[in-house]
């Protein structure tokens, strides 16, 4: 399971988010005697796809163990304007303490997995699959990596360590299509190895090379056909620049194999979430 690996990576995300908005302590929490015990629940303001309830759930645990989260929904499940997410109770500065970290991930999250089912459903029905870039909020990438699979798209590279993307100023370091493309085979023979190009004349080279993928660098739609023909199964073949919501399905009825989007991590916009407090009482 994806979130099982991600488990020391939600923990340090959660840490770093903790240390950055409690600092050297919550001071206006401490207003609230301390044996305050509350109840809460998030509702969501609108339409979304719901993602982030581990980062949310580590936020409290790491604050207060005793504060109970009891989810109404799944990561990945589509909810509607105000509807209750989830429900809490635990000691009141603790509630206090860590709502807007808890909510700062949650909405986060699911406005990536949001953006993603929107263009996870203009294609659909259609062959190829939409990946995300690594134009993502630093510190976050597989956060909203994880978001983006829970929206219905894919997943590209992770980074700059596990397969080569071979693009114009390597080719010009390099020399060549070919040297570049030979140079990473001697470095990684188990990676992948490909190749971003912007011409028909620079896709020929990248499949003599033998690239195991190229990337068709804004390629119209009308190019994008060519180039499947001209590649006819050589190469995986996935197309970039300026591909949006309103004219993805156009590119992707042209037989290319992958769509890569760097909006689904970096244009996202945060849901509108909102915690509803309620007092329960003293512990």
């Amino acid at each position: 399971m994806l979130l099982e690996a991600l488990e020391a990576q939600i923990d340090q995300d959660v840490r770093h988010a903790l240390e950055e908005d409690i600092g050297t302590g919550d001071i206006t929490a401490q207003l609230v005697p301390e044996q305050q015990v509350w109840t809460a629940r998030v509702i969501s303001r609108e339409s979304a796809v719901i993602c982030g309830r581990n980062w949310f759930d580590a936020i409290f645990n790491h604050i207060d163990p005793r504060v109970a989260v009891h989810w109404s929904v799944e990561d990945g499940e589509q909810v509607e304007s105000d509807q209750t997410l989830c429900t809490l109770e635990g000691p009141a500065r603790a509630l206090l303490t860590g709502e807007r970290a808890a909510l700062n991930f949650l909405q986060t999250l699911s406005g990536t997995a949001t953006l993603a089912r929107r263009f996870a459903h203009q294609v659909e029905d259609l062959p190829a699959k939409i990946l995300d870039t690594r134009k993502t909020i630093p510190g976050l990438r597989r956060a909203q990596k994880y978001a983006v699979l829970c929206g219905g798209c894919h997943n590209h590279r992770s980074g700059l360590y596990d397969a080569f993307l071979i693009k114009e100023n390597h080719i010009a370091a390099v020399g060549s299509i070919a040297g570049a493309v030979q140079a990473a085979r001697n470095l990684h023979a188990d990676l992948a190895v490909e190749v971003e190009v912007e011409t028909p004349s620079q896709l020929q080279q990248a499949l003599d090379a033998g690239a195991d993928r190229v990337l068709l660098d804004n390629f119209t739609p009308e190019q994008i056909l060519s180039a499947v023909e001209q590649t006819a199964g050589k190469a995986e073949l996935e197309a970039s620049g300026g591909i949006t919501l309103d004219n993805v399905r156009d590119y992707a009825t042209t037989g290319v194999d992958f769509l890569s989007v760097g909006a689904l991590t970096k244009d996202v916009a945060a849901i509108d979430l909102s915690m509803r407090f309620t007092h329960a009482g003293a512990a």
